[in-house]
């Protein structure tokens, strides 16, 4: 986490705390204070214009987090340099604006932590607090944190009961945000009979650890290192702090007047030493420049001291900064892991799950497909059963009609011999019939001429009625222009009197023409009708003549022989029948 983030997480509480009706966004005024503190506390060289340029008042109204952005990246943060800055001062005056807000603490004072210790415990939630917004702590960093804690003060962390608090939180899986771990701090759940002051020390103990980068430092306790002078070369109690790149010794652990420091690059080493001037647990640290001799109060301080300054040369040499920093890192890195194996665990017992189902699901088919076969051999037994059944009723009907067969061919053989002598009789009849025939056609063919004359007989009075029609015509004509006439000689008519009396003339002519077409029209009219009497005469012969042949067709003999001799008349008057139709048409 690089010092651009660090600082954008403190930041984000104070524009948070000033947000009062927690709309996203905060007036330019309070925005304006803020960005003047930044700018003192950060130790950047004030921008008067800048600020007032951007803050100036106008109905553009609060300003956002995404609108306070550019300007706090432009002005604020891109000029901020490590180092150049006491971050604690910086995290106290975020702390402060959103303290004032949003901490609350025991009102009758009986709260674990104190205002200094909050404070402490905010900056390490930030710390170890993931990179996205809103600022919440993941259940394992807030293990590991409480867990730092405990064991500062030799005391062990009860994991159950914290699973257990973290389950009963609405949002405890998904992690705590800081006034939500302060509140669980303060309730004494995890630090029963434990001294405030206990506390305060394991606090501040984890702090100089964590944002300070305090890898080791002498515990009170267990007394201070000695260190042998470059000059005097006289052994003297110090006070250590070791950081990544430096151990510094103070003159007490009040660490307000230093004695001087040991720069730490990848090119120093620890070596243990023999004891001797009367100093015992002896190592020293080897620089570039000089050899620092160092004496323990036993060997178990002595091991985690050379432990400690070798992990600060360890991280020089790979080019980091931090110990936490590195940590957290793993420990995000392993999480991401874990929940990339829990995802491809869930997925796999999901495709197990699914494998079992479609395993089911395949038995299950196969149950019906044995079932169906099942089915399908008893309906097949049935069905073999049934053709068998079959099988037998139709050799049974056969025999009974072999059987008939057989009396059949001996009554045919009976009925054949007086098939013969009606033969003979039918014979006979037969050339009664084609004498019959020649006296019908004779018969048709009087009818067909008398249809002919029946439609001459048409056609003449289709051309006089057409001649009417035209004469109609005429008269129509002659009676328009009459009229025409008329109007146009009202004052001229005595000169065209004479001229009016022709055209009466010719108009008498012309209906003594009709007159004589309607006489003729008559007189075909009467000529149709006598054709149609010749032609209903010729189809009452015709009929006479049917009804004799009918009679001839069928004559008197057995009465179960009669079809068949009619059927032989009838086939031999078929021709005559279709003839007549096709002269009739």
């Amino acid at each position: 986490m690089d010092l651009r983030a660090e600082l954008l997480k403190s930041i984000w509480y104070a524009f948070t705390a000033l947000d009062v009706e927690k709309s996203g966004k905060v007036s330019k005024s309070q925005l304006k204070v803020l960005s003047h503190n930044l700018y003192t506390v950060l130790c950047i060289p004030h921008d008067p214009v800048a600020l007032e340029e951007h803050f100036r008042d106008d109905d553009d109204g609060p300003v956002s987090s995404q609108g306070y952005m550019p300007y706090l990246n432009k002005y604020i943060l891109d000029k901020v340099e490590e180092g150049a800055f006491v971050k604690e001062n910086f995290d106290e005056l975020c702390w402060t604006l959103t303290a004032k807000k949003n901490y609350k603490p025991d009102r009758n004072g009986n709260s674990i932590v104190s205002h200094q210790d909050a404070f402490k415990l905010w900056c390490l939630f930030n710390f170890l607090s993931e990179d996205k917004y809103p600022l919440v702590m993941v259940p394992d960093e807030v293990e590991y944190l409480l867990k730092k804690i405990c064991t500062a003060m030799n005391v062990e962390l009860n994991s159950c009961e914290l699973d257990d608090y973290l389950s009963q939180e609405p949002q405890g899986q998904g992690g705590l945000t800081v006034w939500q771990f302060l509140d669980m701090v303060n309730s004494g759940r995890f630090l029963r009979g434990i001294e405030q002051e206990a506390v305060s020390m394991a606090v501040e103990e984890v702090y100089q650890e964590v944002i300070e980068d305090v890898l080791k430092q002498a515990r009170s306790p267990r007394g201070y290192l000695w260190k042998k002078g470059q000059l005097r070369r006289n052994w003297s109690e110090r006070w250590f702090t070791l950081k990544p790149s430096v151990l510094s010794y103070y003159m007490s652990e009040e660490r307000k007047e230093k004695k001087g420091s040991i720069a730490l690059d990848k090119h120093c080493c620890v070596e243990m030493l023999p004891d001797r001037d009367g100093k015992r647990c002896m190592f020293c640290v080897k620089t570039s420049s000089r050899t620092y001799e160092m004496s323990a109060s036993d060997t178990r301080q002595r091991q985690e001291w050379t432990l400690a300054i070798q992990t600060a040369i360890r991280l020089q040499a790979e080019g980091k900064k931090s110990l936490h920093k590195d940590l957290k890192q793993k420990r995000r890195e392993q999480r991401e892991q874990r929940e990339q194996r829990k995802a491809a665990k869930e997925e796999e017992t999901q495709r197990l799950k699914q494998l079992q189902e479609e395993k089911e699901r395949k038995l299950q088919e196969l149950e019906l497909l044995k079932e169906a076969q099942r089915q399908a051999e008893i309906l097949l037994q049935e069905e073999e059963q049934r053709r068998r059944q079959q099988h037998e009723e139709m050799q049974r009907t056969l025999e009974i009609q072999l059987q008939e067969a057989e009396q059949a061919r001996a009554s045919m053989q009976a009925e054949m011999v007086l098939k013969e002598a009606e033969a003979e009789r039918q014979r006979k009849r037969i050339l009664e019939l084609e004498d019959m025939q020649e006296r019908l056609q004779e018969a048709l063919q009087q009818e067909v001429k008398a249809r002919q004359d029946e439609e001459s007989v048409r056609y003449a009075q289709a051309r006089l009625l057409a001649e009417e029609e035209e004469k109609l015509k005429q008269l129509m004509k002659l009676k328009e222009e009459q009229e025409e006439y008329i109007i146009k000689t009202q004052l001229e008519k005595q000169v065209l009197k004479q001229e009016m009396e022709n055209k009466n003339k010719c108009l008498e002519e012309a209906q003594k023409q009709l007159e004589e077409v309607r006489v003729n029209r008559q007189r075909v009219d009467q000529d149709v009708m006598a054709a149609q009497r010749k032609l209903r005469q010729a189809s009452t012969n015709v009929k006479h003549w049917n009804v004799q042949m009918n009679r001839l067709m069928h004559p008197i003999g057995p009465g179960d022989k009669r079809t068949n001799v009619s059927g032989g008349g009838f086939t031999g008057f078929q021709p005559l029948l279709s003839q007549r139709d096709s002269s009739l048409k």
